[in-house]
């Protein structure tokens, strides 16, 4: 794989980043054994982005990177960490928190558990009601000089936001969920800003949570996560999946399957969008395998056109989260700024990613 640089000034990386979050925050456990596996497979690959969160399984993903790692393996890793978003004793999250003193403390305790001195990138989950960005931003900018933190990012914040931020400190990346049924980044000014500023894009959400993977069934007595992802209600899901078939010709002439060929695009959009990094969620060696054949794929300029024809931005039916989680996180955060993007917190065992 070609690696390509994460921002001006960030690191280098591959197409490809593994996002951990299954690992530790799913509707059913993983399997440790398995989760680890799909780790180092990832590293060995070349895929050296590890994407997780203090609050994933409230430490325990970072716990299990921890005990993924095997010597050498640190090295080679660039651990992505986020914080800020809170949880109860029964996993619920309780809000957002980016407070200076916060931000110290949540990097000391993830730091033990990474069993590292340092984390390479640091980036607060969400936009914090209480505290302005800059003094989120300016904590970590000491720890970035105190030697505990190598770069900084941001998660779904909107353009106004990431300037502020980047007034205070160079960002190196900032994590929005982004495919082809999560469109909103093209035209709020996110993408646009980014690549003004020199700044890398992490996209997560690259399936759209399974309607994206070609090969999605509903199961037998419906959906479950159908009242919070209306995408899966029923009066959705028909549109939504034969939206999805509309990909299958083309990937059958390039010899991939529909999850390759949409892992692929959201790929191809760094051509012109600056450097985009595809983050894929998965807790199987297998699916590391899959992934990485998306990074091969030569997506040409036809391909992108049939593509967009195929699957239009806005055809998708449903939001991509229902109005009462999208309110319960506008009053954790406060009046949303006109641009910005946020994702609700997803009940007690989902994550925030």
């Amino acid at each position: 794989m070609q690696t390509r640089l994460l921002g001006t000034g960030g690191p280098q990386v591959a197409p490809l980043a593994l996002g951990c979050a299954g690992m530790s925050d799913h509707t059913a456990p993983a399997d440790e054994a398995d989760a680890i596996a799909t780790i180092r497979t990832a590293l060995a690959a070349g895929v050296t982005l590890l994407d997780t969160a203090d609050f994933y399984g409230m430490g325990h993903n970072e716990d299990l990177i921890r005990r993924a790692l095997r010597a050498g393996d640190r090295e080679k890793a660039l651990l992505s960490v986020k914080f800020g978003a809170l949880r109860g004793p029964d996993g619920a999250f309780v809000g957002i928190e980016g407070r200076p003193a916060h931000v110290k403390n949540a990097l000391a305790y993830s730091l033990r558990r990474l069993g590292t001195d340092h984390v390479d990138i640091y980036r607060p989950a969400r936009l914090a009601p209480d505290t302005p960005v800059e003094d989120t931003i300016g904590a970590v900018a000491e720890l970035v000089q105190a030697g505990h933190v190598r770069h900084i990012g941001l998660s779904e914040v909107g353009p106004e936001t990431i300037r502020r931020a980047h007034a205070v400190h160079p960002i190196c990346d900032v994590q929005i969920e982004y495919s082809l049924f999560s469109r909103d980044p093209e035209t709020n000014g996110i993408l646009d800003t980014c690549r003004e500023l020199g700044i890398g894009v992490t996209a997560y959400g690259v399936l759209a949570h399974g309607l994206l993977t070609g090969t999605y069934r509903q199961p037998a007595g419906g959906e479950p996560r159908a009242h919070w992802l209306p995408r899966f209600h029923p009066d959705n899901l028909a549109t939504n999946l034969a939206l999805a078939d509309r990909l299958r010709p083309l990937a059958d002439g390039h010899g991939v399957s529909v999850a390759q060929l949409a892992t692929a695009w959201v790929i191809a959009q760094g051509r012109e969008r600056g450097t985009v990094v595809a983050v894929v969620g998965t807790r199987r060696p297998h699916r590391v395998q899959e992934a990485l054949a998306a990074a091969d794929i030569t997506l040409t300029e036809a391909d992108l056109a049939t593509i967009d024809e195929a699957v239009p931005a806005g055809a998708v039916s449903g939001t991509r989260y229902a109005a009462p989680l999208m309110a319960l996180l506008d009053s954790e955060r406060g009046p949303n700024p006109a641009g910005e993007h946020p994702e609700p917190t997803v009940g007690r065992t989902g994550s925030a990613s």
